[in-house]
């Protein structure tokens, strides 16, 4: 090649070489500053699709491990109420015996019923303030119905209605009432050839759910006044017999809920369901209970032995429950582990390699420079010639 002041063919070949050696080493510097080897779709595309969607399942597996001990969490607090309420039945068991024997007046009967009625109470109030985030565990929430009419809706943690108020729906004598229901929109009930009716409101029905405390007034509009208080509370006794003219009410006295322990949506390999039964007094079947006589305390001896063995029954089964998902938390971790140690193989960084491919460049981007620069000195040399 003839040697020339025009074209400096080194100087453009050497600066070809330095902006390689500077774009490698700059990706290098990338891949060093975030971790990673594949920054982005050039570097490792495939890479890149596979490492994304392991994360995407890395985070959700992170989460279903947290929802599977809040799971565990939940059923530990209904439990323990549980545990409670067996320790009630016991007492209430000695006070049946008790009652049941002969030496004892109804003066001294009366006496141990006082108590055995607040147990009753209390039985109920652990029902309804068992909670866990807001949520009422073991208060037997139902799907409740009205007899022969349309679906009155998930109830929402309310375990009865009721009808109270200036007119008694329920006497003595009366025939079974005529029932309509909309929702959310008016109930009537007529009785007697009178109508009595009343709006739902959305702050008491918000299309599925009738909300605890709510009361509907339903009136005739007429000058009698009469009047019935539609009130949801928990004085409700699931699937009892009622007498003629009584508005009955049915449903199971049993609370589900699903946690989702998995990534996906199929309800039998990613969801574990349970259903914690009520423990309130009418659950167990003991709110008319008494102890008031030595027959009675002996009708509720039996009845509370058969209520320890059904509250038995269902702890059974919530311990049964929580070992299936300590056992889910468990595999979740161990698949956690896993998944993380795939992704961090297709995308994490080896950084002592990268570290030394880094220093390789940086030393070809000084000898570059110098190189570049004594290709520029080359022209200068060159002019001597002319002197």
């Amino acid at each position: 090649m003839a040697l020339n002041v025009i074209s400096n063919f080194a100087a453009n070949v050497a600066h070809r070489h330095l902006t390689e050696t500077d774009m490698k080493m700059t990706d290098s510097l990338a891949k060093l500053s975030a971790g990673t080897r594949v920054i982005s779709a050039k570097d490792d595309a495939a890479s890149m699709a596979i490492g994304s969607r392991l994360a995407a399942e890395v985070n959700a597996l992170t989460q279903a491990r947290v929802n599977s001990g809040q799971a565990v969490s939940m059923l530990q607090v209904a439990d323990g109420a549980m545990a409670r309420a067996n320790d009630i039945l016991l007492r209430m068991k000695t006070l049946a015996v008790q009652a049941g024997s002969g030496q004892l007046s109804g003066t001294e009967r009366g006496m141990l019923d006082t108590e055995y009625q607040q147990l009753i109470s209390e039985i109920d109030r652990l029902a309804e303030d068992t909670e866990f985030n807001g949520v009422t565990l073991v208060n037997g929430a139902l799907a409740l119905e009205m007899s022969g009419a349309a679906d009155f809706g998930q109830s929402a943690g309310i375990s009865s209605i009721t009808f109270r108020g200036s007119y008694d729906i329920s006497s003595a004598g009366t025939s079974q009432a005529a029932i309509s229901y909309t929702v959310p929109g008016d109930f009537a009930i007529t009785h007697d050839g009178s109508t009595y009716t009343g709006s739902l409101a959305s702050e008491v029905h918000d299309g599925a759910n009738m909300l605890r405390g709510a009361i509907v007034t339903l009136t005739t509009g007429g000058s009698d006044n009469n009047k019935i208080d539609l009130a949801i509370n928990t004085g409700f006794v699931v699937n009892a017999a009622h007498a003629a003219g009584t508005i009955d009410l049915s449903g199971a006295a049993e609370t589900s809920f699903t946690y989702k322990v998995g990534t996906g949506t199929s309800s039998t390999a990613d969801e574990i369901s349970v259903s914690l039964s009520g423990i309130s007094s009418a659950a167990l079947g003991l709110s008319a209970t008494d102890i008031t006589d030595a027959s009675t305390a002996d009708n509720a001896s039996t009845l509370i032995t058969n209520a320890v063995d059904q509250l038995n029954i269902t702890r059974a089964n919530i311990g049964a429950s929580l070992n299936r998902l300590e056992f889910a938390a468990a595999n979740i971790a161990t698949t956690l582990e896993n998944t993380e140690a795939a992704r961090s193989n297709l995308l994490d960084l080896d950084i002592a390699s990268e570290m030394s491919n880094f220093t390789s460049k940086q030393i070809l981007q000084q000898a570059g420079v110098a190189m570049l620069a004594q290709a520029n000195e080359t022209p200068q040399t060159l002019l001597r010639l002319f002197q």
